[in-house]
């Protein structure tokens, strides 16, 4: 199951953190692709209090095996939060070609 595809999503404040970390985990071959979407609007209560902030939302593809010991690490040491959003959702399904693409792109 080390070998599954996952879709990880993690919101940032920034395109400026957006882009280094997208750059950061293709470069290192963390990831086959990552998506960068604008303009994502969260609440959410952080320290007792109800917050609303425009962020932007990394869908990052890559592989299960490599999320605890490599993905994180390398998104946690440059994220600017506290505690970042940084979640793996699993790929039930896709097309053949492209899994098997994220699994040649991701070491």
């Amino acid at each position: 199951m080390k070998d599954a595809k996952i879709v990880v999503l993690v919101t940032v404040p920034s395109a400026q953190v957006a882009e280094q970390i997208a750059v950061r985990l293709v470069e290192r071959k963390l990831a086959a692709c990552v998506s960068i979407l604008p303009a994502v609007q969260s609440v959410y209560r952080w320290e007792g209090k109800v917050h609303q902030e425009t962020e932007l939302l990394l869908l990052v593809k890559t592989r299960l095996a490599l999320f605890e010991d490599h993905l994180l690490p390398a998104i946690t040491e440059i994220h600017p939060y506290k505690v970042p959003e940084i979640i793996a959702l699993p790929i039930q399904a896709g097309l053949p070609n492209y899994l098997e693409w994220i699994n040649q792109e991701t070491h």
